[in-house]
């Protein structure tokens, strides 16, 4: 059984070996990441305008923080980029907003406050969150670093009660709010995301 699971390895499928001839895909491939980068790159731009022009409500620290951007290649398997900006990560205290692109998914944003972040907010965002909306979500997986919108991580905002809504947001270690984008609104995204930005760090002013 053994050899057998061990010569289905070694094996390969037509379709796997076209692929493994054919160098324009993983070329093109890299000419999109290089697009995401330039889209990121711009959206901080405007991100860092918003700041500069509009946000002396949000701690000091939160508006000196420097933009990250980073890439992988196995986000359950399939390659991603990821902008954190703002951010602050330290030890329980999050403050982030997390821009993404997941291949072959979406584009996404989303706002993630734990620790001292979430209980200076807790309350705004009880207020404000379900002013939200369609097609904002709030996470209620116990695991904050999952980024996928499958209904054991995310929920619609607009399916919750009032009294739902801030149950998820008061008995959780971390709150995270967050919208998604499907690919084919790619000309779309530098608007869309500059929009959603404002939309949930606006959650947070009194």
């Amino acid at each position: 059984m053994l050899l057998m699971n061990n010569e289905s390895k070694l094996t390969i499928s037509d379709e796997e070996l076209q692929l493994a001839n054919n160098s324009a895909w993983i070329l093109t491939k890299h000419i999109i990441i290089d697009k995401v980068y330039f889209l990121f790159g711009k959206l901080y731009q405007s991100m860092k305008l918003t700041f500069e022009n509009e946000m002396d409500w949000l701690p000091p620290e939160i508006k000196s923080s420097e933009p990250k951007i980073t890439k992988g290649e196995n986000y359950l398997q399939l390659p991603y980029v990821i902008l954190d900006y703002p951010r602050k990560f330290e030890d329980q205290n999050i403050f982030a907003i997390r821009t993404m692109f997941w291949w072959g998914n979406f584009f996404s944003i989303s706002l993630q406050l734990s620790g001292k972040y979430k209980k200076m907010y807790e309350n705004r965002l009880i207020k404000n969150g379900q002013k939200l909306g369609d097609g904002y979500f709030i996470c209620v997986n116990e695991n904050q670093w999952q980024h996928n919108f499958t209904e054991d991580n995310y929920i619609a905002i607009h399916q919750l009660t009032k009294i739902e809504f801030e149950n998820v947001v008061k008995q959780k270690e971390f709150v995270k709010l967050a919208i998604h984008f499907p690919l084919h609104q790619w000309n779309d995204l530098p608007e869309l995301l500059d929009q959603s930005f404002n939309v949930l760090l606006g959650l947070l002013k009194t």
